[in-house]
C-alpha cells in the first residue's frame, strides 16, 4: 500500500489504462486524516489471484456484460493486508462512505461488480453489509513460533520430514551451488538485469508471455524502496544462476518471483522456501507469505490460512447465484484446510 508501490506500478504502465488496470482511486477526507483506497476499473480477470472466470464465462453466455468491472487491490499481489490507508481510527462509517463512493463509481463507469481482494481482517468487519458477498481461499504461510535458528525451526518437524528437507538442501552444495541473500542496495544494477530477465523467462515457460511487470517497475522499486527489498542470489562456479526476490517489513516477509537459467534440482526449494525462512528467522520477522497456491508447501513448515475478499454484484439474480457458488466453496475451503493441517510435517503433541 506504499504510494512508492502503487505510483511504480503505474508510472511503468505495469498497471494502466494500457494493460487494463486503469487506476480511479478515492480519497477520503476525515478531519486532518487523508484516507486513500485503491481502485482500478478493469476489462479483463488477470493478475488478481481470486478467480472469477467462471462469472464472466456465465454472464457472457446469457448475453450479459461482466467487463468493466471495479477491483480494490494492489495489482499481480496476491497478500492480504489493509486496503485503505491514512485513516488511524478507521471506522465502519469511513468505510460504508466509501462503499457508497464505489458505488457512484460503478454507475458511473457501468461496472457490473466491485471486488475487494485480500483484505485484512479488520476490513472484513467494517465493511459487514448485507449488500457484498464474502468469499474465502486458501493459501500457505510460514509462521516463526519463536524460532532462534533454522535448526531449531527443523527440531519441530517429524524425522521423516526432518531428513527430506536436510537431503534437499545438502543438494544445493553437492551442485557446487552458494546462494546468498542481499537486501536494498547490495542488489546492484546487473543482478536487477539478470532478475528481469529470468522473470521474462519463469513467464514465458508457464504462459507464453512476458510476465506483469516491466522492467521499469522493478527499476523504480530498487529507487525507491530499497529498504524494504531482498534477492536471494544463487551462484555456480562463480556465475549467477537463478534469483528469488523478496518484500518485507517488520512483521512479513513476501516472497514473489523468482527464476534459473535452467534446471537445478531444489534449487527452488531453496531459494523460494528454505532462504526465506532464514532470513525470516535472522530479521525476527513472524510470517512468511510465500505467493498463491502450492501444496507441495505443506511438507515443508508451511500451513494453511484462509484468505477473503468481498464482492458486490449488480444483476440481483447473478448475485443471488453467485452467493449460492460461494457457500458450496465455503464448505470445500473448509474441509481442504482441516486436511492440509492433518498433513503438516511437525510432531504431534503428545
Amino acid at each position: 500500500m506504499r504510494s512508492e508501490f502503487l505510483q511504480a506500478l503505474e508510472t511503468s504502465k505495469s498497471a494502466s489504462q494500457q494493460s487494463g488496470w486503469q487506476p480511479i482511486h478515492l480519497a477520503l477526507n476525515d478531519a486532518d486524516q487523508a484516507g486513500f483506497m485503491p481502485l482500478y476499473l478493469k476489462d479483463h480477470s488477470m493478475g488478481e489471484y481470486v478467480f472469477d472466470h467462471s462469472w464472466a464465462n456465465a454472464y457472457h453466455e446469457n448475453g450479459l456484460e461482466y467487463f468493466p468491472k471495479l477491483v480494490t487491490a494492489i495489482p499481480f499481489t496476491p497478500s492480504t493486508g489493509p486496503r485503505i490507508r491514512g485513516i488511524q481510527q478507521l471506522d465502519q462509517t469511513h468505510c460504508m462512505q466509501l462503499f457508497d463512493e464505489v458505488l457512484s463509481v460503478a454507475d458511473e463507469t457501468q461496472a457490473s461488480s466491485w471486488h475487494m481482494l485480500f483484505p485484512q481482517a479488520r476490513e472484513l468487519e467494517l465493511f459487514a453489509d448485507p449488500r457484498l458477498l464474502q468469499r474465502s481461499g486458501v493459501q500457505y504461510h510460514w509462521y516463526n513460533h519463536g524460532y532462534n535458528s533454522f535448526d531449531d525451526f527443523l527440531a519441530r518437524m517429524n524425522s521423516r520430514k526432518r531428513k527430506m528437507v536436510r537431503k534437499e538442501r545438502a543438494e544445493i552444495s553437492r551442485q557446487n551451488i552458494s546462494v546468498d541473500v542481499l537486501v536494498g542496495a547490495e542488489i546492484d544494477e546487473s543482478i536487477w538485469a539478470l532478475f528481469y530477465q529470468l522473470y521474462e523467462r519463469t513467464y514465458a515457460k508457464r504462459n507464453g508471455t512476458r510476465g506483469y511487470l516491466t522492467r521499469s517497475f522493478f527499476n523504480g522499486i530498487s529507487n525507491s524502496m530499497p529498504e524494504q527489498i531482498a534477492m536471494a542470489v544463487a551462484s555456480q562456479d562463480g556465475r549467477a544462476i537463478a534469483c528469488a526476490l523478496y518484500f518485507f517489513d517488520s512483521e512479513t516477509l513476501y516472497g514473489r518471483y523468482w527464476g534459473s537459467v535452467a534446471e537445478f534440482s531444489y534449487l527452488h526449494f531453496e531459494l523460494c522456501y528454505y532462504r526465506g525462512i532464514e532470513f525470516a528467522i535472522e530479521r525476527g520477522l513472524q510470517r512468511y507469505d510465500a505467493g498463491a497456491q502450492g501444496e507441495h508447501k505443506l511438507m515443508r513448515g508451511f500451513e494453511p490460512i484462509e484468505t477473503h475478499s468481498l464482492h458486490w454484484i449488480r444483476h440481483p439474480q447473478f448475485r443471488d447465484a453467485i452467493a449460492e457458488f460461494l457457500g458450496r466453496e465455503q464448505r470445500a475451503i473448509a474441509d481442504h484446510i482441516q486436511q492440509a493441517e492433518a498433513l503438516l510435517p511437525f510432531k504431534k503433541a503428545q
